[in-house]
């Protein structure tokens, strides 16, 4: 069954494309028709490619690695920040950093001065500075947070992008494809889909219709989630089971060894 319906996706809005003097010739398969010289999305092909995309998602989550989400436009940066909280993802919603993956150990290194200044304020050392070297401290914070806050925990590259609008994201297009990361998109009719690993044609601009993919592609993150998370429980488990086992056959032996050397005194007399 597909993870979303026509009526959702219909209500949501996704159908609606660009206007037809827009539209990038790498989108055709994707379009039904053109009505009002606007070109109208094939939902049906949404619904196949969001399947496609959510059970790839599914797959990288369930094997422990993060997918970095990319929206900075203002449709998408409060559902994408709220969603993907939820499941633990890293996000950038305000300014894409350059080089963020091609030069990944420079932000590492923002990241840390980061870290160094929340170790800072919560030293007494942090008490003993000048009110105006302690404003300006703070205010360096609050910018590293903003730009870098959803990454922190980020310590290695990721292991793929999604990203809400290729158009206005191709600097993170660019260097995920640069370094071959796998790339996860919602495309419009005035995007190239070939730029894209696992494209999802929709409207990209209203707020409703990125929402409705978002919630079917982070519904797919969990349950890869959940599931790692059981897999652990069931290994652990085994492997406490083994441990019991082995504990127990020792302890056996160890009893036979007794039985004997407490015969053969007896037997000797």
């Amino acid at each position: 069954m597909s993870r979303l319906q026509f009526e959702e996706l219909l209500d949501a809005g996704c159908h609606f494309g660009h206007l037809k003097r827009k539209w990038n010739p790498a989108m055709a398969p994707y379009i039904f028709m053109e009505k009002n010289g606007i070109h109208i999305i094939d939902l049906y092909k949404t619904m196949d490619k969001v399947d496609e995309a959510a059970n790839a998602a599914k797959q990288i989550a369930k094997s422990g690695r993060k997918i970095l989400f990319v929206a900075t436009k203002k449709q998408a940066k409060e559902t994408v920040s709220a969603m993907v909280k939820e499941i633990g993802m890293p996000y950038v919603t305000e300014r894409w950093p350059g080089g963020m993956l091609t030069n990944f150990f420079t932000i590492r290194k923002a990241v840390k001065k980061m870290s160094d200044i929340d170790r800072l304020i919560e030293s007494d050392q942090f008490n003993n500075i000048s009110k105006r070297e302690r404003l300006q401290i703070q205010r360096e914070r609050a910018k590293l947070e903003k730009n870098l806050g959803s990454i922190s925990d980020l310590s290695r590259l990721p292991a793929a992008v999604f990203i809400v609008d290729v158009m206005k994201e191709h600097i993170a297009l660019a260097e995920a494809r640069k370094l071959a990361i796998p790339t996860f998109a919602i495309v419009d009719t005035n995007s190239n889909p070939n730029d894209v690993d696992y494209p999802i044609p929709a409207n990209d601009d209203a707020s409703k219709s990125i929402a409705v993919i978002l919630k079917a592609i982070c519904e797919a993150i969990k349950e890869g989630l959940d599931e790692r998370a059981m897999n652990k429980e069931a290994q652990a488990e085994e492997e406490a089971e083994v441990m019991n086992e082995a504990a127990a056959e020792e302890n056996a032996e160890n009893g036979e060894g007794r039985r004997r050397r407490t015969r053969r005194p007896a037997e000797n007399n």
